[in-house]
């Protein structure tokens, strides 16, 4: 094919799909891969299309009109340094390369760096949405130069997921930008994830009143006894939730896994499937970037710690035997109603999305990403993993307060912070009582309680400190610091 508009190096699901994307939007492509079958596979699915795959890197850079674009969706780390290494013989300068993996942001600034040296420039993307959202219009995530991005923002915003006619891809910011934004993205979709995996282990473990007969949703009529759920039954509980207030990717496909039937064996499928939760590290780097900047996002950590918790199954079961269940308590201290749950659920994911934008906007000041907070929940409507039906209430908070620090300050907030604190603290004391954790559930309780407790103990801790590391303090009675030489005396 002779002045494709696009290339992409790398030909899994994701790259695939995404050029076949780019391809049904009327946009001339050509694709590489190592793997001759995934180049077959290319074209075979691409028929009618105006994609082809290339043989080799030459010949796709060859094929393609000046100034070149040419994205990779291939594995993070070594691996795009060495796509970019292949492919720099082949370029000349005022090309443009798209890195559209999930790229740690320091690798992507050096990258940025390198490339400039060469006269390529480069941007950092982040994709989500999976193999669907890339085939059907996923939610992209831009960082660089602004006017490198307009070289590409047609096809990027063709392909992207729309909402209401809006494109679900913009330019974030400079930089590293896109793929810092994706990696908040990542650590708010771990948190939600881990929130509703909760959720569902206290439904089917500890259940709720039993609801008679007839009774409609969130307003049963309770009779003394507990009833714990089918997955089946928690499915459809889901699925109620995603109808409301709680409407979201992540509720909405978990209602579909519940009810999946595993062929070999009968049951469901979700009880057939081992304990242990895998990570690619976007998680705990979100983790380490709120550490070094100082913001706290314990909903995230949680979620990232209960995942390598999850990894250590051999030594759970060995102290599960050696540790009586405190579950062993009666049930019924520990009752819970549907609703309530749904409540600590939606308080929490408001929590989360909050952590997330804090982190966000303590980046965008700290490093000079220039972050629009108005355009980042725009993008996450529709085609990402965390898009939910909450994000035009943050959109619209932003709008209102383009300054705003933490969201959960937003009135539009505020109320449904106020009321849900309390479900969510019936919601962790019933998964005390049964001896479930309820890590993330916890986490984000303790948070918004801090958040709003006037006096901390922290004045202990900063005694501590003068005590054995003079380190000082300040008083509450008067400016200035202070130092106590005989803290024993």
């Amino acid at each position: 094919m002779a002045n494709a508009e696009f290339g992409m190096v790398g030909l899994g699901t994701m790259g695939r799909n995404f050029l076949l994307n780019v391809a049904e939007n009327g946009f001339a492509a050509v694709g590489f891969d190592l793997s001759a079958d995934k180049r077959d596979l290319l074209e075979q699915e691409g028929a009618g299309m105006p994609v082809t795959a290339a043989s080799d890197l030459a010949t796709l850079a060859a094929s393609l009109e000046r100034p070149r674009r040419i994205m990779m969706l291939v594995p993070a780390g070594p691996v795009v340094d060495s796509v970019i290494g292949d492919l720099l013989p082949h370029l000349e300068p005022g090309d443009v390369v798209i890195d559209g993996g999930n790229s740690h942001f320091p690798d992507t600034a050096r990258r940025e760096a390198f490339l400039k040296e060469h006269g390529i420039a480069f941007l950092g993307v982040g994709v989500s949405g999976g193999e669907e959202g890339a085939r059907r219009g996923p939610s992209i995530m831009i960082g660089g130069d602004p006017a490198v991005y307009e070289n590409v923002s047609p096809i990027l915003e063709a392909v992207s997921a729309k909402v209401n006619g809006e494109p679900c891809a913009a330019h974030v910011g400079r930089g590293s930008a896109g793929h810092f934004v994706k990696m908040v993205h990542n650590g708010i979709e771990y948190a939600m994830m881990q929130l509703i995996a909760e959720a569902y282990d206290l439904l089917k473990r500890v259940g709720g009143p039993t609801v008679s007969e007839g009774s409609s949703f969130g307003s049963p009529h309770v009779s003394k006894g507990s009833s714990q759920k089918t997955n089946t039954e928690i499915a459809d509980i889901f699925a109620e939730w995603n109808r409301g207030r709680l409407n979201s990717f992540l509720v909405e496909i978990t209602a579909t896994v519940l009810r999946k039937t595993d062929a070999e064996t009968g049951n469901s499928l979700v009880d057939m499937i081992l304990d242990t939760a895998g990570q690619k590290g976007t998680g705990k780097w979100t983790s380490q970037a709120a550490m070094d900047l100082g913001i706290p996002i314990p909903a995230i950590d949680a979620a990232v710690t209960m995942r390598q918790i999850s990894a250590q199954k051999p030594f759970r079961e060995e102290l599960s035997s050696q540790f009586p269940p405190i579950g062993n308590w009666p049930i019924d201290n520990c009752q819970l109603e549907e609703k309530e749950v749904e409540t600590a659920l939606y308080t929490s994911f408001i929590a989360a999305y909050a952590q997330g934008f804090s982190l966000l906007r303590a980046a965008s000041d700290e490093m000079g990403f220039e972050f629009d907070m108005i355009e980042i929940a725009k993008i996450w409507r529709g085609g990402c993993i965390i898009r939910a039906a909450m994000l035009e209430d943050i959109r619209a908070a932003f709008s209102e307060e383009p300054g705003l620090e933490n969201m959960i300050a937003s009135p539009r907030f505020q109320s449904s912070l106020s009321t849900g604190r309390e479900d969510l603290r019936r919601v962790v004391a019933a998964g005390a009582v049964a001896g479930i954790p309820t890590m993330a559930f916890a986490a984000t309780m303790n948070y918004l309680t801090a958040l709003a407790t006037e006096r901390l103990p922290a004045n202990l801790i900063q005694a501590q400190r003068d005590f054995f590391g003079a380190h000082t303090y300040q008083r509450t009675d008067r400016e200035g610091t202070f130092h106590t030489d005989d803290w024993d005396m």
